[in-house]
């Protein structure tokens, strides 16, 4: 791949690597083998922040590995990543609500869909939650303005009342 044709490519790249090539270890940089072996084949969303011209930078988390060319699954980006902060919104009594760490990202192909896993406080949770059961803390509601006029106290007691009546 030609590294000027690599600026029409958008990154970053999304996808999943299900499975291992079968010419060998041979796509995978020297450097980053160990690492590369632990991470996969999986279901696990990788994203791929760049290329070399040789070697795409993909990265998981804290881990970070290069990988040359290969056949890879794109799947759609939804606007979370791991490592974020995200909130988790309730369903009816469903669920209970609480603030945790993304540290998993899972491509669910039955779904079509990224599935996240969460850490709430030390603990990893075995539940995996969707996008719409989450809310990024960086995304703030907005509260609108009031629709009610309150009459304005003033330090004298002469201020305007607000008579109840039926």
């Amino acid at each position: 791949m030609d590294p000027k044709s690599d600026a029409l490519i958008e990154f970053p790249q999304y996808g999943i690597y299900p499975r291992w090539p079968e010419d060998g270890q041979g796509w995978i940089h020297p450097d980053d083998l160990p690492v590369v072996s632990k991470l996969l084949p999986s279901e696990r969303v990788i994203r791929r922040d760049s290329f070399d011209g040789t070697y795409y930078h993909c990265c998981y988390g804290k881990w970070a590995f290069r990988l040359r060319p290969a056949l890879w699954l794109q799947i759609k980006a939804e606007d979370l990543d791991l490592g974020d902060e995200v909130e988790t919104i309730g369903l009816g009594m469903e669920r209970d609500l609480f603030v945790g760490e993304v540290i998993g990202m899972y491509f669910v192909r039955r779904k079509g869909r990224i599935a996240y896993r969460l850490r709430r406080a030390d603990q990893s949770l075995p539940k995996l939650f969707l996008r719409e059961h989450l809310r990024l803390l960086s995304e703030k509601q907005r509260v609108r303005q009031g629709e009610i006029e309150h009459p304005t106290p003033k330090w004298d007691g002469s201020g305007e009342r607000i008579d109840f009546t039926d």
